[in-house]
């Protein structure tokens, strides 16, 4: 077959090693995200209770030392410090994506990556045209609706029982990552308040001392701990927020194996969970106990434009972003969807990357204070927006479910036990990048 005579495919289902792989992943996310829901939910539940006072008195207990300036609240120790672990694995699993993984094809990666700008850009425009116009707006809080949960995500498709094909999974997946690292950015950009420039060029010392023993395969955690928490007290000191130190950190290790698994992929099944296990969780239980009556009630929230932003950049902004961008590589590129997928497929992924929870709570407490009546409402606006787009996503998605679980069957077929599915089997010594042989 000529090469002209296809075309290339937006979501093949990629190699079998990193199907293998990212099946894997999600494994531990969807654990991670059923813990996030419960830890999310006991928050509510006891931040509005009689014993509110107690969640206030837990969030607000001061531990660290305070010569070196870490006397920080449990909270902030949630938000700076265990979420550094989560936007770690978050640089690990990005460099491995694009150094080592499927995604080092530009072809490939452009359609993730380019959703991922599209699901950022469009939520931003909206939430910032409501806040502008409307009396008492909030703009600076433009980013809160840019973020995807990936762990919020997952549980919802645990929950609703559906099996979606591999190559949906691997687009949520790398979505989702790119989101992550597009958010650090943002925060780093815009909401750092005020620089010290020498604690900043201090952290590169010890940056480079662990880049130094992760490229010489050191993998003895008593001496890569003492640098990398150096690295991020450093980077917490100069005004950036912490969580960036664990994307730096994730950067510097190698993604290429010498012998067997890579260190990346070794450091990556030991702390993915940790960070989907406890960091996330966590930090879900001490940002999402928001007092509804404190925040003047769900009346008060409502009419709030921080609220109506964040819930309509959310729904809103990332069905069209995600949807929008992905139809126009469609159109500029003349590729095809990948074998048994629709667009009303990608509809559902769009509603599911409404999904905004750990980094939009985050950049919410960033934008407007911690503990502010305004961080309140947003705080309620991603929990109501994330909401609204795991129904409606539960909903498109649910339906497709028979489609889903067939192709799934497929893929998971293995007629002649060589323990590779005879759909990645049938596809060798092609080229990977075009969706069919």
């Amino acid at each position: 077959m000529s090469g002209g005579s296809f075309r290339p495919s937006l979501f093949s289902r990629g190699s079998w090693p990193e199907a293998r792989r990212i099946g894997d992943i999600l494994r531990t996310e969807t654990v991670g995200g059923a813990l996030l829901l419960g830890a999310a939910v006991l928050a509510l539940i006891w931040a509005n209770s009689p014993w509110s006072a107690g969640y206030q008195t837990l969030s607000a207990w001061t531990v660290g030392p305070a010569a070196l300036h870490l006397d920080l609240s449990l909270a902030a120790w949630a938000a700076d410090g265990l979420l550094a672990v989560f936007f770690f694995v978050a640089g690990l699993e990005l460099k491995r994506e694009f150094v080592a993984g499927d995604l080092r094809d530009p072809r490939r990666a452009a359609i993730p990556v380019a959703a991922a700008v599209g699901g950022m850009a469009v939520p931003a425009l909206i939430y910032t045209t409501v806040n502008a116009v409307a009396e008492g707006g909030e703009p600076s809080g433009w980013a809160v609706p840019t973020a995807t949960d990936i762990a919020f995500a997952l549980a919802v498709l645990a929950v609703i029982g559906t099996h979606l094909p591999a190559a949906l999974r691997t687009f949520l997946l790398t979505l989702a990552v790119v989101d992550d690292l597009l958010a650090i950015l943002v925060i780093a950009v815009f909401y750092t308040t005020s620089l010290q420039w020498v604690p900043l060029l201090l952290a590169l010392v010890p940056l480079g001392l662990f880049a130094v023993l992760v490229q010489r395969r050191v993998r003895s955690w008593w001496l890569l701990l003492p640098p990398a928490a150096a690295t991020w007290a450093l980077v917490h000191a100069s005004g950036i927020h912490a969580t960036v130190a664990g994307v730096l950190l994730g950067f510097m290790v190698p993604v290429l194996a010498r012998d067997g698994l890579s260190l990346a992929e070794r450091f990556e099944h030991r702390w993915r969970p940790l960070s989907a296990g406890l960091a996330v969780p966590v930090f879900a239980f001490f940002a999402a106990g928001v007092p509804v009556a404190g925040a003047g009630g769900l009346g008060a929230a409502a009419a709030d434009p921080v609220t109506i932003g964040i819930v309509a950049g959310l729904v809103l902004g990332k069905t069209v972003g995600v949807l929008g961008t992905t139809w126009l590589v469609q159109r500029f590129t003349r590729a095809r969807l990948g074998d048994g997928l629709a667009w009303w497929d990608v509809f559902g992924m769009a509603l599911l990357a409404g999904i905004g929870f750990t980094v939009s709570l985050l950049i919410a407490e960033l934008a407007f204070g911690s503990g502010s009546v305004t961080d309140d409402h947003a705080r309620i606006g991603i929990l109501a927006g994330s909401l609204i787009a795991a129904l409606l996503a539960a909903v498109v998605l649910r339906l497709r479910n028979g489609h889903y679980r067939r192709l799934h069957e497929a893929e998971q077929r293995d007629d002649d036990g060589d323990g590779v599915p005879d759909v990645y089997a049938l596809e060798d010594g092609y080229d990977e990048r075009f969706g069919r042989a």
